[in-house]
């Protein structure tokens, strides 16, 4: 039986999802104004295997995540200049644009990490119809009021506002009045936004309210609740999240449904840098998927890296620890093509054989059921790779085992890809040369209806095919 760490209630909880058989989940995503690095993609590949997890024990899962394209102050609460706009600002160009430059971004690390990526990718922007109309229904619940700068969700109508995150308001309360100037329309500090009037903000809309755009937090209980419904299963997030971001999304679940729109809370820890610190933008010490490529490393071993770790705990990255990945994976490599060498074949075997794979396969579920540990799950594949159970059995469990994983095990190396392939592959390459994206990710396509992926290395590039790898060209 799955348990999970569940957040709302503090303790492990055996999952039981709102429909048998089926899973929804959301993932708070990314605020596009900037590079999304491996800090944040740390994230991604837990919440990734967790996915790909759930489909290998037969569920199915629709797995949607959100864009930030407005609305995310560089302060959590509320405070702050608007992250897009001052992306835009620092580079010279239009928010549009900022959001589009870093979704591909966004996007592109998704996929050299090997995630397989959400369901649905869902823009705010895109969605202010949906956000406009859930502000209307926590309104008419009789859960906000009004002030000259926007619509505000008034906490102290909601007596466990504080339950989420075991907030002690009152030291709050005591702490805004010292150290900053608080909003003098708000009856409390952490009283926040549901719309915010700014007729000369960038990205505005008309509403109820006035011209303005929608508050951060806003966004994600309208989008979750639009594609998962107003109860679904699993909602994931950073711990930065809880105190602030998801502690006003519970507030904004019982304000419009009466009830938590999602029954399971899950939060990873940080990618700490080398230095112990929080990998982030604002200290400058964060390294990208692209980066990785460029100085050489495959991004998969950064992966592998990250499911050593256990989600809760998060990791302290460093350039030795990704070696040591590196070389681990190059380890799995060599055995995958060991095992699988010509005139391997499958023998009768004994009952002992045959309980020792089931015993193996056993214990790598355990493993995951118990809150994702990927770690331990790890360790069970080594232990059984080292076994002696017939190597066509284990190139069968460790294939199996990667379906979770996601490390591409069953690719095999190969001498050549089709001339065709090679020539589109060439000319992705000078489109990215050129920074010619549209074109770069066009050509991509088409490599794939070929039946073959596309890797960015800093020697060049790799193709791939179904159970085959190509040397790099």
């Amino acid at each position: 039986m799955l348990k999970l760490y569940n957040t709302a209630t503090k303790s492990l909880q055996e999952f039981n999802p709102v429909k048998p058989k089926e899973v929804g989940v959301y993932s708070c995503g990314p605020t596009v104004y900037w590079n999304q690095h491996i800090g944040h993609m740390y994230a991604y590949v837990q919440w990734d295997a967790m996915v790909r997890l759930l489909r290998y024990l037969g569920y199915q899962v629709k797995w949607v995540m959100n864009v930030t394209d407005v609305g995310h102050m560089t302060s959590d609460e509320d405070t702050g200049e608007d992250k897009m706009e001052k992306g835009a600002k620092r580079e010279g160009v239009s928010v549009w644009e900022i959001a589009d430059k870093y979704i591909a971004q966004f996007v592109e690390s998704l996929k050299l990490l090997n995630i397989d990526g959400p369901d649905v990718l869902a823009r705010a922007t895109k969605h202010i119809r949906e956000q406009i109309a859930l502000a209307q229904k926590i309104e008419k619940n009789g859960f906000t009021y009004e002030t000259k700068r926007g619509l505000v969700f008034d906490t102290q109508k909601f007596a466990d506002y504080a339950k989420f995150a075991r907030l002690d308001l009152e030291k709050q309360k005591t702490a805004a009045r010292d150290e900053v100037e608080v909003d003098p329309e708000k009856k409390v500090p952490w009283d926040f936004f549901l719309w915010v009037k700014d007729p000369a903000h960038t990205m505005k809309w008309e509403s109820p309210w006035g011209v303005g755009y929608p508050g951060w937090h806003l966004e994600c209980t309208a989008m979750s609740t639009k594609y998962l419904g107003e109860v679904f299963d699993i909602h994931t997030g950073g711990i930065e999240h809880i105190a602030v971001h998801h502690t006003n999304e519970v507030a904004q679940g019982f304000g419009a449904f009466g009830r938590q729109t999602a029954n399971y809370w899950l939060h990873n820890g940080w990618l700490m840098g080398s230095g112990g610190e929080k990998m982030s933008k604002s200290l400058g010490n964060y390294v990208t998927a692209q980066e990785l490529v460029t100085k050489g490393y495959d991004p998969l071993a950064m992966r592998y890296l990250i499911l050593n770790s256990h989600y809760r705990k998060g990791l302290n990255f460093s350039w030795e620890a990704l070696k040591g990945a590196v070389a681990a994976l190059q380890n799995l490599r060599s055995i995958v093509s060991g095992l699988n060498a010509p005139g391997s074949q499958r023998t009768e075997l004994s009952q002992d054989k045959l309980e020792a794979i089931e015993k193996y396969r056993t214990r790598f579920i355990g493993a995951l059921e118990d809150d994702l540990n990927f770690p331990m799950a790890l360790g069970v594949m080594w232990e059984m790779l080292r076994s002696s159970i017939p190597s066509i059995d284990k190139y069968d469990l460790l294939l199996d085992f990667d379906d979770v994983f996601g490390l591409n095990l069953r690719y095999q190396f190969c001498e050549q890809a089709p001339e065709a392939v090679i020539k589109l592959a060439e000319q992705r390459k000078e489109a990215r040369a050129q920074k010619d994206w549209v074109k770069s990710d066009q050509v991509r396509k088409e490599i794939e209806i070929l039946g073959y992926s596309v890797e960015d290395t800093q020697e060049g590039y790799k193709l791939r095919k179904l159970n085959e790898s190509v040397a790099e060209k």
